[in-house]
């Protein structure tokens, strides 16, 4: 057998396991490129707001990761972007519409719910103004979950999937989801736990839409609500919101302690509910 023939397979493209390798390595090199690109930016919005600078360096990583995908399709002969789940007709505005509500949804309903018991309470919070903040927050988290779910549910996702199925797709991505917030604040087993489950139900907003542009307006949504609505650290990162804040009054298996709502057992309720909305609309649809 010839080395060609070893690293392609009938159709010409790379073989999966080299594909996850070269986008890996691809990722890689895009995020460390475009970050020395930005970093004299940085540099100059040293005095401007933290979010600011935050909102920068998200932006810098979701150009990046897009750049690794361009380049993996091409070198790898394999995949595009409506492979990845982000062709046009996955941009439909009613579908983002319902995926950034069900992100909303799935962690505020919870958060409510361990309010009204009285594991939260909510305090004075910072000066400022609380509308103002909360579009700052979005132009952070927006890209901040692009490029997050580029990285999981993007390029590694397809490519598990179509050689291995959905579900070592689903598994894989959000194990690795998961071990990407380890160096968090305030990470531990059951937070990094959680972040993975999360992963699944990214996941399976990916796979009951097929759109990734869902995925990713249900995380950002999701963080959005943490930190805009709530006033709650997301991922153990606390956002130094004006008007109130939520403290944890509680058990931390429930609350999520200092990591935040999302750290809660409690929030796999809303998971759970809004995925079996999403697949019982998906299968009312097929059977019409």
């Amino acid at each position: 057998m010839s080395v060609g023939a070893l690293l392609r397979d009938g159709s010409g493209a790379l073989r999966a396991p080299l594909r996850l390798v070269l986008f890996l390595l691809l990722a890689g090199a895009c995020i460390l490129i475009a970050q020395a690109v930005a970093f004299p930016l940085l540099v100059r919005l040293a005095d401007v707001s933290m979010a600011a600078q935050l909102g920068v360096g998200t932006v810098v990583l979701s150009l990046a990761m897009l750049a690794a995908h361009a380049l993996a399709f091409r070198l790898g002969s394999w995949g595009s972007w409506t492979a990845v789940g982000l062709g046009r007709a996955r941009a439909a505005p009613r579908l983002l519409g319902m995926a950034t509500l069900l992100g909303c949804l799935a962690v505020g309903l919870p958060s409510l719910l361990i309010l009204a018991i009285g594991w939260y309470e909510v305090a004075p919070g910072g000066d400022g103004n609380a509308a103002v903040s909360a579009l700052s927050l979005a132009a952070v988290l927006l890209p901040a979950a692009l490029w997050e779910e580029l990285l999981a549910r993007g390029y590694l996702f397809a490519t598990i999937r179509e050689r291995w199925g959905a579900p070592a797709a689903l598994i894989l991505t959000s194990v690795g989801f998961g071990l990407l917030h380890l160096g968090n604040p305030g990470a531990n087993l059951q937070a990094v736990l959680q972040v993975s489950l999360a992963g699944f139900w990214l996941g399976g907003i990916l796979l009951a839409t097929g759109s990734l542009y869902a995925a990713w307006l249900a995380h950002a949504a999701w963080n959005w609500t943490i930190a805009a609505l709530l006033h709650a650290p997301v991922s153990g990162a606390p956002f130094g919101t004006p008007g109130w804040k939520l403290v944890d009054a509680g058990p931390d298996w429930a609350t999520g302690g200092e990591w935040g709502p999302e750290g809660g057992l409690l929030v796999l309720f809303g998971m759970s509910l809004t995925l079996f909305y999403l697949y019982r609309r998906r299968s009312g649809r097929m059977e019409s």
